[in-house]
């Protein structure tokens, strides 16, 4: 959705890897906010933008307005299985429902062989990669590393709400998924303990825990926890959401860092 960040140009450069041509979208979608959240104050600086993907070597940037994606209200949407109001969908009803339909009209206008998507937000991409699969899309769909700070905060755009102190609490969040990969590979593989041991490392001032769940591939819960495990959390620093997510079995320490 645009505020261009590192997270964003490693997904340039993946792409890079797999096709002869990169194109960025950059749309920041109304149907995926809900009435009470940030649509209007999301971080928007396209000049900027349109610099750093030239500067990245980016083919083609595609900025539509909403008025071009959206010439009428939609009438067909896309709209997920149940499991997309488990975690995030819970949080945001509605949320993926807007996510996937404006995936699949990106997908459609543009055409491309290959899409790239970062794993910081596993859940949508999971969803995505099913809507794909079951649609028959022509797209294959890569999921890229997550790309961290150097102290292990995940990228992301709303980062810039934070202030100084949030920002430090908002270590909060890596912190919770070392804890719960080093009670894992402490010899811990129920999912209640784990998942407890997660919670407890989420406490810092002004954090509120909004979920930290432990799931396979297919988002759904698991019974005992194993390499394969994928622990999710998400919670509210001041009035700033943020989520994060590890493989267990790789670890934070695995994922590309930004270079000083």
């Amino acid at each position: 959705m645009g505020f261009l960040h590192e997270g964003h140009l490693r997904l340039v450069d993946r792409a890079r890897e797999l096709a002869e041509r990169v194109v960025v979208s950059i749309f920041v979608n109304p149907l995926q906010f809900g009435p009470h959240e940030d649509l209007a104050r999301y971080p928007r600086d396209l000049p900027r933008d349109r610099k750093v993907a030239e500067a990245r070597g980016v083919d083609c940037l595609f900025v539509p307005d909403a008025a071009a994606m959206y010439p009428a209200e939609p009438l067909v949407r896309v709209l997920p299985a149940p499991v997309a109001d488990t975690l995030e969908g819970m949080a945001r009803p509605g949320h993926f429902t807007g996510v996937l339909t404006v995936v699949a009209k990106l997908l459609h206008l543009v055409e491309p062989d290959v899409a790239v998507f970062g794993r910081k937000d596993f859940q949508q991409g999971m969803l995505v990669k099913r809507m794909v699969q079951d649609l028959d899309f022509g797209v294959a769909i890569d999921i890229a590393p997550t790309v961290r700070e150097l102290d292990g905060l995940a990228l992301s755009s709303r980062n810039t709400y934070l202030s100084p102190d949030e920002r430090r609490s908002a270590l909060a969040l890596s912190r919770a998924l070392r804890t719960l990969e080093q009670t894992w590979r402490g010899g811990e593989a129920d999912p209640m303990k784990v998942q407890r041991a997660g919670l407890e490392a989420m406490h810092a001032p002004g954090v509120i825990a909004e979920y930290c769940a432990l799931v396979d591939e297919n988002l759904q819960p698991v019974s005992r926890v194993t390499a394969h495990t994928v622990a999710v959390v998400a919670a509210r620093v001041g009035k700033t959401r943020l989520l994060d997510n590890v493989v267990l079995g790789e670890g934070i320490g695995a994922d590309p860092r930004v270079t000083p």
